[in-house]
C-alpha cells in the first residue's frame, strides 16, 4: 500500500497521489487497531505520515514502536534500519542504540549488500559508532562487509579485520 502511494506520488496528478496516500494511512491505522504489536504496521505508519506531510518529530514516536514491537524481524530491518539512519541525529539514546545494534544484525544475518548500502549512503556519518557494533558480528560476516565495501573503493577499519594493502591478497 505504501509502495502504490509512493508510485502515485510520481507518477499521477497530485490530487491523485494524496488520495493515495490517504487511503494508505487509513489502511495502516484500521490494520493497526486490529494488529498492535505488528512492527511492520508502525514503520508503514510513520513512512506513510512522512510520505504525506514531510518529516515531524512527533512522528518518530511510530518509528520507535516498530522497534518496541519487532527489534528482530529481518524483514522488516531491510527497510527500517534505512528509514531510522536518515533522521539518526533526533531518535533518542534508546533508539538510536536499536538503530545500531539492528544494524550490526543486518550483517551478522549476511544482508551484506543492505548494510553496506546503508552505511555508505546515508550512515556514512554515523560509520565509526555503527563499525564499532560490529565487534560481536561474526568474523565471516565483516569480512564479507569489508570486501563488499572495497569493491566500491570504500576503506575502513572493521574491528577484528586486518586490512591489508595489497589487492591480490582478498
Amino acid at each position: 500500500m505504501l509502495r502504490t502511494a509512493e508510485d502515485a506520488m510520481q507518477r499521477k496528478s497530485s490530487d491523485d497521489a494524496d488520495r493515495e496516500v490517504e487511503d494508505a494511512d487509513k489502511a495502516v491505522r484500521s490494520s493497526l487497531s486490529v494488529i498492535p504489536t505488528d512492527s511492520f504496521l508502525w514503520l508503514m505508519l510513520y513512512s506513510v505520515e512522512t510520505a504525506r506531510n514531510g518529516f515531524n518529530p512527533e512522528h518518530i514516536s511510530y518509528l520507535e514502536q516498530s522497534y518496541a514491537a519487532g527489534p528482530l524481524e529481518g524483514w522488516i530491518a531491510l527497510r527500517r534500519n534505512w528509514v531510522a539512519l536518515t533522521i539518526f541525529p533526533v531518535l533518542s539514546d534508546f533508539t538510536q542504540r536499536r538503530v545500531v545494534s539492528e544494524f550490526a544484525a543486518l550483517v551478522d544475518s549476511d544482508f551484506t549488500e543492505e548494510a553496506a548500502m546503508n552505511l555508505m549512503r546515508i550512515g556514512w556519518s554515523q560509520r565509526e559508532r555503527l563499525l564499532t557494533a560490529l565487534e560481536g558480528v561474526d568474523i565471516a560476516s565483516r569480512k564479507s562487509l569489508m570486501k563488499r565495501l572495497s569493491a566500491d573503493g570504500v576503506k575502513l577499519l572493521i574491528p577484528g579485520i586486518e586490512y591489508d594493502e595489497r589487492p591480490w591478497r582478498r
